[in-house]
């Protein structure tokens, strides 16, 4: 029985897999989406205190 792990890791060795990892990579390189995921993770910050 395979992990979830291992399913992850054959996922993303495949083709379809490594279209979804440069998309992530690009969208990650936005600026925008960099300010968004960071007052995401200050909101999150605040909330725990």
């Amino acid at each position: 029985m395979s992990t979830i792990i291992d399913r992850v890791r054959a996922y993303l060795r495949s083709p379809s897999g490594r279209q979804t990892m440069d998309k992530a990579k690009r969208m990650a390189r936005d600026p925008h989406n960099q300010q968004k995921a960071k007052s995401f993770f200050e909101r999150f910050r605040s909330r725990r205190h």
